[in-house]
């Protein structure tokens, strides 16, 4: 399953560049999927969405920091836990549960993020 900030945040920033997808962003920061990863033009994500990678999505979130789920592999392929959960000093960097995926779906997600 993906991670998610919870609204516990503190803003304190950690978290951004320990993500090696790119997918933790600041409050009311605009996003692309291009960000951070080999993608670029219109792609077709694993669960089906369409989007062009280089145009600017709106923020998931206006007061603190948030994850783009579709990016977040929870470090799968990079590390052996997710590095914004070890490093948050409040531990609001949780599972989040309305986003299950298995190792095997994390993996290909890192895979389609960086090797397209």
């Amino acid at each position: 399953m993906a991670i998610k900030i919870t609204d516990e945040c503190i803003n304190c920033g950690a978290c951004e560049p320990e993500c090696p997808n790119n997918a933790i962003y600041e409050a009311a920061e605009d996003w692309r999927f291009s960000d951070g990863t080999s993608l670029s033009g219109k792609i077709i994500l694993p669960n089906g969405g369409e989007f062009d990678a280089d145009e600017s999505q709106e923020p998931k979130s206006d007061e603190y920091y948030f994850i783009v789920t579709d990016k977040c592999t929870e470090c799968k392929g990079f590390h052996d836990e997710p590095q914004c959960a070890a490093v948050c000093p409040v531990d609001c960097c949780v599972p989040d549960e309305d986003n299950e995926e298995t190792e095997e779906e994390l993996l290909s997600k890192q895979r389609f993020l960086h090797d397209e």
